[in-house]
Order: C-alpha cells, then structure tokens, then sequence
C-alpha cells in the first residue's frame, strides 16, 4: 500500500522550536516526530513511501534515509515553490497515480488504525474518503457534516462563531482514488480542505468520510506537541534500560527508558512515565516527575525540580531550579535558582542566568541571553532569526 507525507511547511506556530529542523524532526521520545510516523505507517502495512519535502528537506532525509531502516521504501519530491496541500501531492503524482493511497501529514501522530480507512475507501465509489474524528473544539480544523451512510454534504475550513454545524473534525488524513489528480491544477497553489472539497461537491462528486477514534494530533503548536509527548509517554511498554546505568539510593518508579551511560545521583527520584537519552547525568535529590523526556547529554543539577517537562540534547540546568511544563531546546543553558513556569518555550543556546523566572506561556527565541534575577513576563523575539 501506498502512502503520502505532506512535510513542505515551515511551522511558524511552533517558533522557536523550527528556526533549526521542520516541524516532522521535532523530538518525541528522543527521536524525530516522523519517524514515529513512519514507523506507524510500517506496522499498518503501508511500504510504499512517497514524501513531499520544501523547508529544510535535508534533516528529514538524514532522519528517514531511504527508508529500508523502517522496512519501507522512500521517495522525496522536491517543492521548488509552495503549491498548497493538494498541490504538493499533485507534484508527485508520477509515483501515486497507479492505485489508491493515503495522504497523511509530516506533523501528525497517531495511533489510528489506517488499514481500516483503506479498506472502507475500498468498499466505497468515493474519490476520498476523509479520516474524521470527533474534537470538543473543532475551530482549528475543517469541519464535516455527514450522514449515517458516510457521505459528506457540507465541508467548512476553520469555522466562525455561528458555523459550527458539527464537531466532527477532518484529521488530514486522506484515502485517495488516482482520479483525483484530474481535479487538481498542476503548478498551482491549491489546497484540499479550501480548494478541493469544495469543487467536488459543487460538481456532485461523492466524497466519504470515516469515524477514527484513538490517539490523533497534528503537532502545529507548542501545545499540541506537549499533549503528544504525553500520550506517547503513556504508552510506553514498561522499563527498559539500554547499555550501562548507574546510580545510588535512587527511587526508581517505571515505566522508563534510559539510555546509555546515565548517571543519577544520591537520593533523587525517578517517577514515571520517563525517557532519558544516553549520557545524561542527574545529580543528588533531584525530582523528575512524569510525563518527562530528557535528551542526551544533559546535565541536571542537585535539588532540581523537573516535571511534565521535555528537554532536548545538550541542555544544563543548575541547582535548585524548577521546570515545570516547559520545552527546552539544544544546547541551553538555566542557571541556578531558576524558575521555568508551566507553557515556556525556550529556544537553542539560550543563556538564563541565576535566579530568572520566566512566566508561564513566554517563548524565549535562540540565542537570546537572560539577565541574573530576570522576571520574564513576555516572549522575547532575536530579530536575526525572525
């Protein structure tokens, strides 16, 4: 079976986190996002892998290779300019045009079952078929009406007060007929939810949808990146432990994943859900509360407080300080006596000094030095990388 990531955007909502990577090589669990996609897409029979790549394509290609690592098999088609989500796949058409196949985003993920939506694509005359899932707020996705044989007759993109006829939000997710390619402008910007669906309604062109439930998000902001780390976190098999690990009068409560050569000092706690990448050293009474991911090469010091919190690699976080719900980027560096209230986002090679506290919700952009004793209640942008 075939498959479609879309990876052409350039994740502005998620800044300051993709000055440096696209959006699919985010970090969940120490490994870039698409991977986890990819590896999805594997166990549910999907081997044929076409990726539709603009902003900084080549870190995902080092991530993914040509995909014989996963047991898939890649090809990349290049956007020269941005064509919109159905002008993107209509640019790889020659690989996708012989028999049907999903469409999946490059910042999703899931455990959704996608062999189920092909074989009700399958079943049905439908063009498309469109993975639908029920959101308590629907605001941000495009919206579907449909009937109890599937059918979709109305379909709204991110709809006002007032125009909220259902909650049952489109998930990107696409079981494609090859004909859809005739509906599709080559070398045009053209978009699936704004542009498409719209056209083949109009035309009377059927289009079906599906009802998905399990774990689904699009990793679009930093809010929906915190709520798939968790969820990933959650389903994390039990404790495992890779190469040497070492530690003393630790408490130690799984489930874990540890890497390599991790250190953790005297008297500190470990309650999880918790990932830590190899070569990492925790010092003596430390806190790291669930829900937490750790890189590699991180230093934390004594009496730290970590909780719900997802660092990157590289990262130094000095004695005394509390993170709480924060994201922090590579090769960072807290002082001591730091506060990181619940929402913050900090960028690479951002120096926060002794005793700062950066309020909840601030974004702190790369590079970016922090004053000693600093109360930071507002973003603060580096115009060089704005």
């Amino acid at each position: 079976m075939k498959a479609c990531i879309m990876c052409g955007g350039e994740g502005t909502r998620l800044r300051p986190l993709t000055f440096e990577r696209p959006k699919p090589s985010i970090p969940i669990l120490n490994k870039p996002s698409v991977v986890h996609l990819i590896e999805h897409l594997a166990k549910e029979g999907f081997t044929e892998i076409v990726i539709t790549i603009g902003y900084m394509a080549e870190k995902i290609e080092e991530s993914l290779g040509d995909g014989r690592l996963f047991g898939v098999h890649i090809e990349y088609v290049y956007e020269e300019k941005r064509l919109g989500t159905a002008g993107g796949v209509k640019n790889a058409e020659e690989f996708l045009k012989d028999e049907p196949f999903m469409i999946v985003g490059g910042d999703h993920v899931m455990d959704l079952s996608l062999r189920t939506i092909y074989r009700q694509h399958e079943m049905n005359d439908a063009i498309v078929t469109i993975g639908l899932m029920s959101i308590d707020d629907p605001r941000e996705f495009g919206i579907a009406d449909m009937d109890v044989n599937n059918r979709i007759h109305r379909f709204l993109e991110k709809p006002g007060p007032g125009e909220i006829f259902s909650n049952l939000a489109s998930t990107g997710i696409y079981m494609c007929s090859p004909e859809i390619f005739d509906w599709i402008p080559k070398d045009e910007k053209y978009d699936f939810a704004k542009d498409l669906f719209p056209a083949l309604m109009s035309k009377g062109e059927k289009i079906n949808g599906m009802l998905v439930c399990g774990h689904w998000t699009d990793v679009g902001s930093s809010t929906a990146y915190r709520q798939a780390q968790r969820w990933m976190l959650e389903s994390l098999p039990g404790t495992s432990i890779e190469g040497n690990f070492n530690t003393k009068d630790a408490r130690i409560q799984g489930p874990l994943k540890i890497g390599n050569n991790v250190i953790v000092g005297t008297n500190s706690a470990l309650v999880g859900p918790i990932v830590i990448g190899e070569n990492t050293t925790i010092g003596d009474n430390v806190l790291i509360g669930p829900y937490t991911a750790i890189g590699s090469n991180c230093v934390i010091k004594d009496n730290c407080r970590i909780l719900s919190s997802y660092i990157f690699n590289d990262v130094t976080i000095g004695s005394n300080t509390n993170a709480s719900g924060s994201i922090i980027d590579n090769d960072t560096i807290v002082g001591q006596n730091c506060n990181l209230e619940n929402g913050t986002v900090i960028g690479p090679r951002v120096i926060i000094r002794d005793d700062a506290t950066i309020h909840s919700d601030v974004k702190i952009w790369p590079e970016v030095s922090i004053k000693a004793g600093s109360r930071i209640k507002e973003t603060i942008i580096n115009p060089e990388f704005d």
